[in-house]
């Protein structure tokens, strides 16, 4: 059974690859990781914070607000707070190489195209045979246009491919007002691989202490349905390669991004939760399935069930949508 993929020009053992997370900050945990099966592993994300604050900058984007608000910057955690600062999130990658043989992916978390997009050559000297870009911004000034939001992550992205080799993928939100052409925009950028979807993590109002809190909630399986439906729109349409992130928990979830057209699946809440010994049985079940189906190989099933050959896929959209809101009236 070939569960072998590619994925930004890496050849991957199967598509399951574990997500930026906290799990990744242990050399053991990768490497069980590696030993119960994963293709890959993306590193924790190095945050533009981390490296304007060190530098001593502060970016534009961070900044623009704080005569409106005395006190915003204090939500931002001091320079020791941070789990890795970028001095020892290199040795962090150096030591991954030494200790995996599975690809190690680097990871940049920021917002504008400052002087910390150049820290992606670091990250490709300490060894990382690849990036993932975060791009990570939620727009709250009504005076900023979408197009605006659009050529910040393109010029992100054009900046980092100036400064490394090695391939980057980029990391999206949902939230763009045609995805399709964002999609295409990043692809013509240069993106190796788009990442669908950024999770933003929703706070909450504490009503005792009347206080915002952060408030992390992690996937659930249904999650994977919005990723999955674009993935299946974007497949065969961009050269890009596709990531599904969000919601990935079980063998299934793995399959049913693959025949969406996805090159990897990403899981990280499911490791979280239950161990990353889940690897090895999602993986397992993976194979049963396949062989049940008699699916020989992941290609086989590979975009299969995308929208590749659909002439008119926003009417088929449409249709679906009508076909579903009338199959619960009849359940009434």
């Amino acid at each position: 059974m070939d569960l072998s993929t590619t994925y930004m020009g890496l050849k991957l053992k199967n598509p399951l690859v574990p997500s930026a997370s906290p799990l990744s900050q242990s050399v053991d945990t990768v490497k069980a990781m590696e030993d119960a099966g994963a293709a890959a592993v993306v590193v924790y994300s190095l945050f533009e914070e981390q490296i304007t604050h060190e530098s001593g900058e502060l970016d534009h984007y961070l900044t623009y607000h704080n005569n409106s608000n005395a006190e915003a910057t204090s939500y931002f955690p001091e320079q020791d707070k941070f789990h890795l600062t970028p001095a020892k999130y290199l040795d962090h990658i150096a030591n991954l190489k030494k200790a995996v043989d599975i690809p190690v992916i680097g990871s940049l978390n920021g917002v504008s195209s400052g002087g910390w997009v150049k820290y992606a050559k670091n990250i490709e000297q300490a060894g990382a045979d690849a990036i993932e870009l975060n791009i990570y911004y939620i727009p709250t000034n009504p005076l900023t246009s979408g197009s605006e939001i659009e050529t910040m992550y393109v010029d992100v992205l054009k900046e980092v491919k100036k400064n490394v080799k090695i391939p980057v993928a980029i990391k999206l939100s949902p939230f763009f007002s045609s995805m399709s052409n964002m999609a295409q925009k990043l692809d013509h950028a240069g993106a190796d691989a788009l990442v669908l979807f950024n999770r933003f993590y929703q706070p909450d109002f504490d009503l005792d202490k009347l206080e915002v809190t952060p408030n992390l909630v992690l996937s659930t399986n249904w999650e994977m349905r919005l990723p999955l439906r674009w993935i299946a729109i974007l497949h065969g349409n961009i050269k890009a390669n596709l990531a599904l992130t969000s919601g990935v928990h079980n063998h299934t979830d793995v399959i049913k991004s693959m025949m969406a057209g996805a090159d990897v699946a990403m899981i990280c809440s499911e490791l979280l939760t239950n161990g990353v010994g889940r690897i090895a049985d999602i993986l397992s079940k993976m194979k049963n399935w396949m062989e049940e189906k008699e699916y020989a190989s992941v290609s086989l099933m590979k975009g299969s069930m995308s929208q590749k050959s659909i002439a008119e896929p926003a009417a088929f959209e449409r249709a679906n949508y009508m076909k579903m809101l009338q199959s619960y009236k009849t359940l009434l």
